[in-house]
């Protein structure tokens, strides 16, 4: 890979934290477009943090496909004049389809109607900063220290003591790189997933294969949290290799941003390993929806499910 485009890629992105917050150019409107119409608990310190990812991640699929395309990674004038053209032109070449922000909306307002019948308590921040997870995950990591400090300022200003996740990368940097970077914080992280309780969820598909998370399944133990929650309430098809905890294979999501055309590689074979079982993939994380939705294109009859998608909580 290019020096020149490593250079690039960690420009573009501190450039578009300092301008609007989002590791990419996109309007950050999209981000609250989900709570129109919902109501929140003002005054309490639990809030629901969505990091933007899921509504930023068909943004990244259609960057990954313009880089692709132009193949910009491979440096020189390319990657130089590909920073240009995302910084003057980003927020109409990475706009979203209202398709997928409808997608993205969907699956959000369905984790909170679970947690709201649940009785969880919870507000919003009205303009919540983006995680940090794309500089660390690149290898930025300095950069990333300063942004989580940054971040957690914000959360200390607002009174902010419990955090509720939707999505294992935001999950992985808050609970377990956060304390790290940032010694002095000292915030409970939850996922959604944890208040949920198998006795209270009824799953809506009637057969599926799991393309776990490796961050939910490897690193923060919800790999048998998530099977109890639909086992025995839908046919799930498994195997011991191909959606074992430590076997199952990768979406191809962590280097997409660097090698897009080996990102979209592995999301093939890993869509053509889980069509064994079914083709019906549920997954649980955003930047696997996307990646696995490209590696089905040109597989037939392969329908691609959030798992917040799949459960509702009986009242």
């Amino acid at each position: 890979m290019s020096l020149d485009w490593f250079r690039a890629l960690r420009g573009v992105v501190l450039s578009s934290l300092r301008d609007s917050g989002l590791p990419f150019s996109v309007d950050k409107s999209v981000c609250n477009g989900w709570r129109e119409g919902l109501i929140f608990d003002e005054g309490v310190d639990t809030i629901l943090y969505t990091s933007c990812l899921y509504q930023l991640a068909p943004a990244i699929e259609r960057a990954v496909a313009e880089l692709e395309r132009f193949g910009v990674t491979k440096g020189g004038v390319l990657a130089r004049f590909a920073v240009v053209g995302t910084r003057v032109f980003g927020k109409a070449l990475l706009k979203p389809s209202d398709e997928d922000v409808n997608k993205a909306y969907s699956v959000i307002r369905s984790i909170y109607e679970m947690l709201r019948t649940l009785g969880v308590r919870f507000r919003v921040l009205d303009n919540e900063p983006y995680s940090g997870a794309l500089l660390y995950e690149l290898g930025f990591v300095d950069d990333f220290a300063n942004y989580a400090r940054e971040v957690y300022k914000v959360f200390r200003d607002n009174s902010v003591n419990e955090i509720i996740t939707i999505d294992p990368h935001t999950q992985y940097t808050l609970e377990k790189l956060y304390p790290r970077y940032v010694p002095e914080f000292n915030i409970k992280v939850r996922s959604y997933l944890d208040y949920l309780g198998s006795g209270k969820v009824r799953v809506k598909l009637g057969e599926f294969t799991i393309h776990d998370s490796c961050l939910y399944a490897r690193y923060l133990n919800k790999y048998d949290l998530i099977r109890g929650l639909v086992r025995g309430k839908a046919n799930v098809k498994e195997d011991p290799v191909l959606t074992g905890r430590d076997t199952s294979h990768c979406c191809g999501g962590p280097i997409e941003s660097t090698y897009p055309s080996v990102a979209g590689k592995v999301s093939a074979n890993r869509v053509r390993e889980l069509v064994k079982l079914s083709r019906n993939i549920v997954v649980q994380c955003p930047i696997c929806y996307v990646n696995l939705r490209r590696g089905s294109q040109g597989i037939d009859g392969v329908k691609i499910y959030d798992l917040a998608e799949v459960m509702e909580v009986i009242g």
